[in-house]
């Protein structure tokens, strides 16, 4: 670490206006032409963190106490209209939903020149040109004139990739950049970072819950728990050999494709703000507890050269061993209890016909899981929503326990709708914004069940417990979790209804990897217990390994392969597999 530099965080505190700490203790430094990743559960902190880091505080929230300096310039205390003009030209912002950032009624060309006018005055289209050629877009006529939805998932990230460098800013700041882009679109994001952290030497602040994506690019990792650092130093090693049971619980969660192992939640759930214990915030959930971590917060201690950790008893942290496992488990064959034949699926416009999805067949046993993967585009979630119902076919069958399906949902028995479900990418726009979470799982268990309120509100309880969410979260409205609580919310709602068969369509691309070995956990439970059918929609073949026995392979609505799992990612065939594999990134 250089003498000087350029980000200086010392004393970081941030609490809700009641006085409630949500961010505690925080220090945190790096050098121009470094990554530093931060980890760690949702509700940790990482983007109330990450916001302050351009002196920005959301509605509720302020910035109590501490420093906060980029290339020398003091953020905290500024006026708001001085941080205006710093944000851009010091420090920088790419968020994580670029549809969401990104205006819908303006032109991206005009969006970037507006940036350039607001901090250089300038807004030239040479500009404008130079700015996307940055991020490797075209610069044509024609795509400097198109709206954030004519562009891709991966093309919209660009752009916010492209505008917030515009101001040309010694720091920026990345939340979650690459969270539900495709593996292939991913790794393009992830090589584009890094070329841009290379050629003009930016400092970046990588905020994320994957740790495989973070430890390809990262040169250093924060690991944060309840608002504060509990560990961090450089990737290689608090990811290889973590002191602290918070770290080694997170890593041991990491599914891999091509080394399948025994994936280990961590048990209990993470302590909200304003229930923390005034000792270690892990105590709750830690092994190695002890009288004297329920006592005082530990400090952060340097155990090496730039390695620290907030532990008591981290010299008692066993070695990370993780565990191979066989693999998904595989059904005995009986009869399909879902079979496709032959589906063919369009997308309609002005423009014409897009087919989605040609010639698909394949079937599902109960009890049996069978993955969808692809790029964005490749048809995966308009096959899923053909078979749910909610898009009708233009061509051939659907059949569920032998019986055709009509095409929409709306046409069949209420049996078959209870037995299919899904569960969509983005909750937030599944999830009634004016119910509360618990009367919002327990709706599927009244209407496709016929029980009784009283009766659906204890399953809708049950399920919450489940999925692995407080309980106090219970009487909250959508607007009030967090993207990973809310993808918890979708996952229990779906499960009240008892089905059959499980759609998961991206599932897991916003959970906590912890979360994540927890929800994959009961997938599995389901599976063994009740006969749950799964169809798993996923680009992340880590988890895909984990789940599934059998999987297809999709590119542009044609399937380019399919069969089992070991054949399929250990000894893939078409060139097109092997590109999807190549791009996984692994831990």
């Amino acid at each position: 670490m250089s003498a000087h530099p350029l980000l200086e965080v010392t004393g970081l505190r941030i609490e809700l206006l009641s006085g409630a700490p949500i961010v505690e203790e925080l220090d945190l430094s790096l050098s121009a032409g470094r990554i530093v990743g931060i980890v760690g559960e949702s509700g940790s902190g990482k983007t109330t963190t990450s916001l302050a880091l351009l002196g920005f505080a959301r509605p509720g929230v302020r910035i109590a106490g501490g420093s906060i300096r980029v290339a020398g310039e003091e953020l905290v205390g500024r006026p708001e209209a001085e941080l205006r003009r710093l944000r851009g030209r010091l420090v920088s912002y790419v968020p994580q939903d670029p549809a969401a950032a990104l205006n819908p009624s303006i032109r991206i060309g005009d969006q970037i020149r507006e940036v350039l006018r607001a901090h250089s005055g300038g807004g030239e289209p040479a500009e404008v040109s130079r700015a996307l050629e940055r991020v490797e877009l075209p610069a044509t006529r024609d795509f400097v004139r198109r709206f954030p939805h004519q562009l891709s998932g991966g093309q919209q990230q660009r752009v916010a990739i492209a505008t917030a460098l515009v101001g040309r800013p010694p720091l920026v700041v990345m939340d979650e950049p690459t969270t539900g882009l495709d593996v292939v679109t991913q790794a393009s994001v992830l090589d584009e970072i890094q070329r841009l952290r290379r050629e003009l030497g930016l400092a970046i602040v990588y905020v994320t819950h994957n740790l495989a994506v973070v430890s390809s690019i990262a040169d250093e990792i924060a690991v944060m728990y309840a608002g504060r650092i509990v560990e961090s130093g450089p990737a290689a090693i608090v990811l290889g050999s973590p002191r602290h049971p918070y770290t080694r619980g997170l890593v041991s969660s990491i599914p891999d494709f091509l080394t399948p192992r025994e994936l280990r939640g961590i048990p209990g759930i993470a302590v909200g703000i304003g229930g923390r214990p005034p000792g270690c915030t892990f105590a709750p959930r830690c092994d190695q507890r002890r009288d004297a971590c329920e006592v005082m917060p530990p400090p952060l201690e340097e155990i090496a050269t730039a390695h620290r950790v907030r532990c008591l008893e981290w010299q008692r942290t066993p070695p990370l061993v993780l565990t191979p496992s066989g693999g998904a488990s595989t059904v005995t064959a009986t009869s399909p209890l879902l079979e496709v034949e032959s589906l063919r699926a369009a997308h309609r416009s002005r423009s014409g016909d897009v087919v989605a999805a040609s010639d698909i067949s394949f079937s599902i046993a109960r009890g049996e899981a069978v993955a969808l993967v692809g790029e964005s585009g490749s048809g995966k979630t308009t096959i899923g929503r053909c078979i749910c119902g909610l898009h009708a076919p233009d061509g051939g069958r659907i059949l569920l326990g032998g019986v055709e399906l009509a095409p929409r949902a709306i046409e069949r028995p209420r049996q078959a709708r209870q037995q299919i479900q899904i569960v969509f990418q983005n909750p937030y726009d599944t999830l009634n914004p004016r119910t509360k979470i618990i009367d919002e799982i327990a709706r599927p268990a009244r209407i496709l069940r016929g029980i009784g309120r009283r009766e659906s509100l204890a399953v809708a309880a049950m399920l919450i417990e489940q999925v692995s969410l407080p309980q106090r979260l219970a009487h909250r409205f959508p607007a009030e979790l967090s993207g990973g609580e809310r993808q918890r919310v979708a996952i229990a709602r779906a499960l009240a209804a008892e089905p059959s068969l499980l759609i998961c369509d991206e599932i897991t691309s916003a959970l906590d990897v912890s979360v994540q070995a927890t929800v994959l956990e009961l997938l599995a439970r389901l599976r063994s217990e009740l006969g749950l059918a799964l169809l798993f929609i996923s680009h992340d073949l880590g988890v895909v390994a984990h789940v599934a026995s059998r999987a297809l392979v999709l590119e542009s609505g044609v399937v380019r392969e399919q069969g089992t799992l070991g054949d399929v990612l250990e000894r893939p065939q078409d060139d097109y597999t092997k590109r999807l594999i190549a791009a996984a990134p692994r831990l």
